[in-house]
This record gives structure tokens, C-alpha cells and sequence, in this order.
């Protein structure tokens, strides 16, 4: 199974966050998501992040706290373990044309729609996007494992700790 990273660049009150909107084939192109990308051989999960997060935003990472693991099992993508981060340091400044996939921007954390009812609905996300930032959001969450199953684009199934659904 393909092994990624996902960080949220976290300021205390926003998301640095990339819409993916360059590439027309792309599994996620209209939605907004963390930074990151596939892990390449013999990288560990922090290592991708750190090289992922440092090529699509010219940010240094000194801080970051791995947060949980979500198995993505698809019908029509490649399966995934996706490890997700936040990260609380850096060194520099976000270069926000950089990224070759989509747009940098920083999004309030209360903009996004995690809930029902709750925050902007322009902000497109996946909907197990949705389940696993409420746990990111929550600074108290420990770590987690998350499974999301989606057939086509729609989430079919979500379980949290492998039992529990969501």
C-alpha cells in the first residue's frame, strides 16, 4: 500500500492549506487539503513530511507533532496509509506560488466545514477530510487511526480505532 504524508501548518488560528486546482487528473482537484506526498524509499513518515512541506512551501518545520494514521481504501484510487501532522514551528516565510499541484492560502480554522452548519461552505473538503481535521482540531486528541472507504468520491464507510463509526 502507498504510504503519504498530510501536514496543517498550524499559526494558532489558521491552516496554511493548498486547493488543488493546477492538475486536471487529480484525485483531489477543487479540494482543499494539508501539504504533502508520497513517501519515497527508505523515508520515514516524519522525513516525507518535513521534504514534502519544505518543496510545496518553502517552510523549514522545527516543530511538529504526528497526529494519526487514516487507511484510505478506494474503488477507483490506489489504497493509502496517510500519516497527518501538524506542525506549530517553522523557519522562513510560506512562498505561495510554489506549489505545482494548487494554491497556498491560510484558512481560519473556524472557516472550515467540519460540522454541520459550521464554517464556510466554499471550502470544499473531502468528507473524511472532515471527520479526521475535528480530531486535529482538538489540540487534547491523542493519537489516532482512522479508516475512510469511498466508492467513487463518495465516504462509504468511516471507523475510528477500528470498531467505532463516525
Amino acid at each position: 500500500m502507498k504510504q503519504t504524508t498530510l501536514c496543517y501548518i498550524d499559526d494558532g488560528e489558521r491552516y496554511l492549506m493548498l486547493h488543488r486546482v493546477k492538475k486536471q487528473n487529480d484525485a483531489s482537484h477543487g479540494k482543499w487539503i494539508g501539504v504533502g506526498g508520497k513517501c519515497e524509499a527508505d523515508e520515514s513518515p516524519d522525513e516525507c513530511m518535513l521534504r514534502e512541506v519544505k518543496e510545496e512551501t518553502g517552510l523549514s518545520v522545527t516543530q511538529w507533532r504526528y497526529r494519526g494514521i487514516v487507511t484510505f481504501i478506494s474503488d477507483t484510487w490506489p489504497n493509502e496509509y496517510m500519516h497527518l501532522f501538524t506542525a506549530t514551528a517553522w523557519n522562513g516565510e510560506p512562498d505561495m506560488s510554489i506549489d505545482d499541484e494548487g494554491t497556498l492560502a491560510w484558512i481560519a480554522k473556524r472557516d472550515l466545514p467540519v460540522a454541520d452548519g459550521v464554517g464556510d461552505p466554499t471550502i470544499a473538503l473531502w468528507e473524511g477530510d472532515k471527520l479526521f481535521l475535528r480530531l486535529l482540531l482538538d489540540e487534547q486528541q491523542p493519537f489516532f487511526s482512522m479508516k475512510l472507504v469511498y466508492v467513487h468520491d463518495e465516504l462509504t464507510q468511516a471507523t475510528l480505532y477500528g470498531a467505532q463509526n463516525i
